[in-house]
């Protein structure tokens, strides 16, 4: 009776037998591949969200870089994609353009990206407190006084007409709009003082702010 051949498959023309240690040795490293594929998948998203992120990085911060010819012009190509299947297609090239940069290059990018948001991160704060001074300058007398004190810089004189002008634009209360929660309607002095306040805590002195990308939560 002939003997049953063993199962197994051949290897650079090696039979291995099902079970044998040979077997048993080339799943392992077969199991290892395939958790290196999954790495590497896992490497190549976020290297394509990374230059994902680069679309919304500052022309300052990104001429810093020196990034190669080839990405840069993907990126300018991928904002003019409205298509949403050609716009993921093209970021999938960036992507693999990405997988193209040496690892310094790459921790550049990290880096300039965590710096533009520690950046936007300060402006909000800085905002805020214009803000809350503002605030405080046209609903307490006594606060035109505490700025002075720690903003001595300070035109007094425009500060308190500001504020006296501020005030007579607000009007008097409506009752019924504030039981709707809703703001007074504001005037140009109301936002001058913005500006004014927002220039000293800058250190800006005279310079400007432009009324255009000037931010206020409160309007």
């Amino acid at each position: 009776m002939p003997r049953k051949p063993k199962k197994g498959y051949f290897v650079r023309g090696q039979f291995v037998a099902e079970g044998s240690e040979l077997d048993l040795q080339l799943k392992a490293e077969l199991k290892g591949s395939e958790i290196s594929k999954t790495d590497l998948k896992r490497e190549s998203t976020e290297l394509q969200k990374l230059g994902e992120a680069l679309l919304e990085l500052r022309p300052v911060l990104m001429e810093r870089l020196q990034l190669p010819d080839k990405l840069l012009d993907a990126l300018d190509e991928v904002r003019r994609i409205s298509n949403f299947e050609g716009r993921r297609r093209q970021m999938q090239y960036i992507g693999k353009l990405m997988r193209g940069l040496d690892e310094d290059l790459l921790a550049a990018v990290r880096a300039a990206l965590d710096e533009q948001h520690q950046g936007s991160a300060r402006e909000t704060l800085a905002l805020h407190e214009a803000e809350r001074w503002r605030d405080a300058l046209i609903e307490r007398d006594e606060a035109v006084g505490e700025w002075l004190q720690l903003h001595p810089a300070t035109d007094a004189q425009q500060l308190r007409a500001l504020v006296r002008q501020a005030r007579k634009d607000r009007g008097p209360a409506d009752a019924d709009a504030v039981s709707r929660g809703l703001a007074p309607r504001q005037g140009r002095a109301y936002r001058e003082i913005f500006q004014l306040v927002r220039q000293q805590l800058a250190g800006a002195g005279d310079t400007p702010v432009d009324e255009d990308t000037q931010e206020d939560t409160h309007e």
